[in-house]
C-alpha cells in the first residue's frame, strides 16, 4: 500500500475536524455493488451520506443504516416504454438532480458514475455543481472508455478532458490509470489518488458448497469447470476463449465452459456470432450458456461451481469481475492487458497469458489445471478470500476517501 500512500495529496494543516463529514454519493443509477460497498464503509468512518440512486441501486440497508439518506431521483423504469417515455424519464431525472444540487447540504459531491447523457454530465452539469459551490470528487473507473470500445472521438476526448479538469480530486484503481490521466489529459498528479479496487461484498454468499453448486448446474465432480462471467461485449475477447476451449476438449472431454451474463444492447450481432461458434459444444453439453441478467442470489452458484474464472480481454483498464472472483475464492486466468498484472500473483491467485492468442490461452488453462493451485483448490479458496480481504478491503478505501473529503473541505484528515 506504499504507492497508495504516495498518491494521497499533501495534507492541509489546520483545525481538528468535526466528528462527522457530509457528502453526496452520485451513483449514476447503477453499479449497486460498488455503491453499496463504499456507502457502508464510509458511514462506518463517520461520514454522513446522501446516496443518489435508483431502483437498481436500492437495497434494504440503504434505508436502515444510520447517517445514510437514500434518494431515488430516477422515475420507475417501465417495460417496453416508448422512446418518448424513456426520454421523459431521463429529463425528469436531470431536473430532480439539478434541484437537489441547488439546496443540498453536502458540499462534497462524489461522482461514482455519470448518469446518462455523458457529454452533458461531463460539461454543463459539472459546471453547475461548481457554480452552486460543490467540491467534486470523481471515481474514474475507465480513463477513456471510448478508446477501450474502439469508438473514440475528438468530442469524447474533449469532454473527458473538461470533466477531469473540473473535478477537484479523482480516484483511480491502478497507477497505470493515474499515469494515463496525467500524460493523456494533463491532470495534476496531486489531484489523483490510487485506491486498489475493493472486493465485492454486495452479493449473497451462503453455505452452498462448490460440490453442490456443480451439481445444481449439472457438472460432474471430476469435470474441469471454466467460467466466463459478466456482460458480454466484443472487447472482452470471448471468441478467443471459445477457440481455446475447442482446442482443450480435443484432448480432454472433461472440460466444461460456463458462459453467464447478459448482452448489452448493441452487441446482438456479436452474440449471434458467438452462438454460431458454440453450437456443436452446446449440443454435446460441454458448454453451459446462460445469456441473461444473473440475479444477485444466483451469482454464487456460478462462482462456486467454477474451478477457474477466465478473463480473455482484448482491452481493459481494470475489471470488477476479477475481484468478484477473488471474493468467492476463485482463481483467475487473465490476459496481460490493462492492470491485470498488478492484481494477479502468478501461481498463487491465478495466471496471465498473451491477449488475442487462443493457443496460449489453452496452454495456460491446461497449466492451471495441472498446478498446485487447482489441486489444492479446496483449501486455497479460503486463502484467496483472505488475500482479497487484506489487499482489497473497503475499510482502506473508505479511509482514503474520507481523508480526501476532509482535504477538499479544508480540514485536517482524522
Amino acid at each position: 500500500m506504499s504507492t497508495v500512500a504516495e498518491d494521497v495529496a499533501t495534507r492541509v494543516p489546520g483545525l481538528t475536524p468535526p466528528a462527522e463529514l457530509n457528502a453526496a454519493l452520485l451513483t449514476g443509477g447503477f453499479d449497486r455493488p460498488y455503491a453499496y460497498g463504499l456507502a457502508m464503509a464510509l458511514i462506518s468512518k463517520s461520514v454522513c451520506l446522501d446516496v443518489i440512486g435508483s431502483d437498481e441501486v436500492d437495497s434494504p440497508e440503504m434505508h436502515t443504516s444510520p447517517k445514510l439518506r437514500f434518494l431515488n431521483l430516477w422515475p420507475a423504469q417501465r417495460k417496453k416504454a416508448t422512446r418518448a417515455a424513456r426520454m421523459s424519464r431521463v429529463l425528469t431525472h436531470y431536473a430532480r438532480l439539478i434541484r437537489y444540487a441547488a439546496g443540498a447540504k453536502p458540499r462534497v459531491f462524489h461522482i461514482l458514475w455519470n448518469s446518462k447523457v455523458q457529454f452533458f454530465d461531463r460539461t454543463l452539469l459539472m459546471l453547475y455543481y461548481k457554480l452552486v459551490g460543490k467540491k467534486i470528487a470523481l471515481t474514474v473507473h475507465n480513463v477513456n472508455q471510448g478508446r477501450r470500445d474502439s469508438n473514440d472521438s475528438l468530442l469524447n476526448r474533449v469532454t473527458l478532458r473538461i470533466q477531469y479538469r473540473l473535478a477537484d480530486h479523482m480516484f483511480v484503481h491502478t497507477r497505470k490509470m493515474k499515469n494515463e490521466l496525467v500524460e493523456d489529459f494533463g491532470v495534476c498528479e496531486k489531484s489523483v489518488t490510487v485506491i486498489r479496487h475493493p472486493i465485492n461484498n454486495a452479493f449473497p454468499d451462503t453455505d452452498l458448497t462448490p460440490a453442490a453448486a456443480k451439481l445444481r448446474l449439472g457438472i460432474k465432480g471430476d469435470e474441469k469447470a471454466i467460467l466466463f462471467f459478466g456482460r458480454i461485449k466484443p472487447y472482452k475477447g470471448l471468441e478467443h476463449l471459445l477457440a481455446a476451449f475447442q482446442k482443450l476438449v480435443i484432448s480432454d472431454v472433461n472440460y466444461r465452459l460456463i458462459i453467464a451474463g447478459e448482452v448489452q444492447k448493441g452487441n446482438e450481432k456479436y452474440l449471434a456470432e458467438i452462438q454460431q461458434v458454440v453450437r456443436r459444444e452446446l449440443d454435446r453439453g460441454q458448454i453451459i450458456l446462460k445469456i441473461q441478467f444473473i440475479p444477485d442470489e444466483e451469482m454464487e452458484v456460478y462462482l462456486k461451481a467454477a474451478d477457474v474464472l477466465v478473463l480473455p480481454y482484448n482491452k481493459i483498464f481494470q475489471s470488477g469481475v476479477l475481484f468478484l472472483g477473488y471474493s468467492f475464492g476463485l482463481p483467475v486466468i487473465a490476459t496481460d492487458v490493462g492492470s491485470f498484472r498488478e492484481e494477479i500473483v502468478e501461481g498463487e491467485t491465478g495466471f496471465l497469458c498473451r491477449p488475442g492468442d487462443p493457443s496460449e490461452l489453452a496452454r495456460t488453462i491446461a497449466t492451471y489445471f495441472a498446478s498446485y493451485l487447482y489441486r489444492n483448490l479446496g483449501t486455497r479458496r479460503q486463502q484467496l478470500k483472505d488475500y482479497a480481504d487484506v489487499h482489497h478491503s473497503w475499510d482502506a478505501v473508505a479511509e482514503l476517501t474520507r481523508n480526501v473529503y476532509a482535504e477538499l473541505l479544508g480540514r485536517h484528515p482524522a
